[in-house]
C-alpha cells in the first residue's frame, strides 16, 4: 500500500531537507522519491504544474509545494510533536521576515560567490555574506532568548529555514578556506550549528560536505565556462 505521504525530492537539495526536518520533527513516516530537478518525470510535472520544480509533498493525494509552504503546512496538518511555527504571532511573524531575508538576501550570495572572476568581487560578497551573519546572530539572541534554537527549545521553523543551508556553508568553507561560524564573532550560532547537527531529526538529513563539494566544483566549472 502507497504512503499517504510521500516527498518528492533529491537528497542534496537544502528545500528538500528542509521538509524532511520538519517531517523527522514531527515524526512523520513519508516515502521519499527521488527525482532528478535536471531531467523532470512527468510525475514530478504533473504535481507541480505552476513552478515545475522540487520538493512537493504529496498528502492523501493533494500536492503542496514550496519548501517554506510545505513546513508550515506540515506543522497545521499535524498535531503530534513539536510546533514549529511560534505560537505567539509577533514571534510568529519575526520567524517569517528572517526566513524570507535568508532565503531572498543572504543565501543568494553564496551562489555570486560561485561566478566570481576578480578578487575585488570576491572580497565584496564575502562582506556582504559576513555582515548577514552579524544580522542572524543578533536574529538568534532575539529569536531564541537564552534557549538552545531559534526556536526556544525545541528545532522550530527559523532553525529549518537557515539550518538546511549549512551543508552547503561547509562546503564553500572547503573550497576557498573561509571560516563562517567564529566562536568569538558569532558565539550563538556557532553552537547553534553544532547543537543542530548533532539532533536526531536533523543528523540524518544533511547531505555529506564532500559531496556537496563535488557538486559545487561542477556548478562552478559549469559556470565559467558559460561566462566565459
Amino acid at each position: 500500500m502507497a504512503s499517504c505521504v510521500q516527498l518528492l525530492g533529491a537528497s542534496r537539495s537544502p528545500f528538500v531537507n528542509r521538509v524532511q526536518m520538519a517531517l523527522n520533527l514531527k515524526s512523520i513516516e513519508y516515502e521519499f522519491i527521488e527525482e532528478n530537478p535536471h531531467d523532470k518525470s512527468e510525475r514530478l510535472l504533473k504535481a507541480n504544474p505552476v513552478l515545475k520544480k522540487i520538493p512537493v509533498l504529496i498528502h492523501d493525494g493533494k500536492p503542496i509545494c514550496e519548501s517554506l509552504v510545505i513546513v508550515q503546512y506540515i506543522d497545521e496538518a499535524w498535531n503530534n510533536g513539536p510546533s514549529i511555527l511560534p505560537s505567539n504571532p509577533h514571534d510568529c511573524a519575526l520567524a517569517r521576515f528572517w526566513a524570507a531575508y535568508i532565503d531572498d538576501k543572504w543565501f543568494p550570495l553564496y551562489k555570486e560567490l560561485r561566478g566570481v572572476s576578480t578578487e575585488e568581487a570576491r572580497k565584496e560578497i564575502l562582506d556582504k555574506i559576513f555582515e548577514g551573519l552579524t544580522l542572524l546572530e543578533e536574529a538568534f539572541v532575539k529569536c531564541s532568548k537564552g534557549k538552545p534554537f531559534f526556536g526556544g527549545d525545541n528545532v522550530g521553523y527559523l532553525d529549518i529555514a537557515l539550518g538546511c543551508y549549512m551543508p552547503w556553508m561547509k562546503a564553500v568553507e572547503v573550497l576557498i578556506g573561509v571560516k563562517w561560524l567564529d566562536k568569538i564573532k558569532n558565539p550563538g550560532l556557532a553552537e547553534w550549528a553544532e547543537r543542530l547537527y548533532s539532533h536526531n531529526a536533523i543528523k540524518d538529513v544533511m547531505p555529506e560536505t564532500q559531496k556537496l563539494v563535488e557538486i559545487y566544483k561542477m556548478y562552478q566549472a559549469k559556470e565559467i565556462s558559460t561566462s566565459g
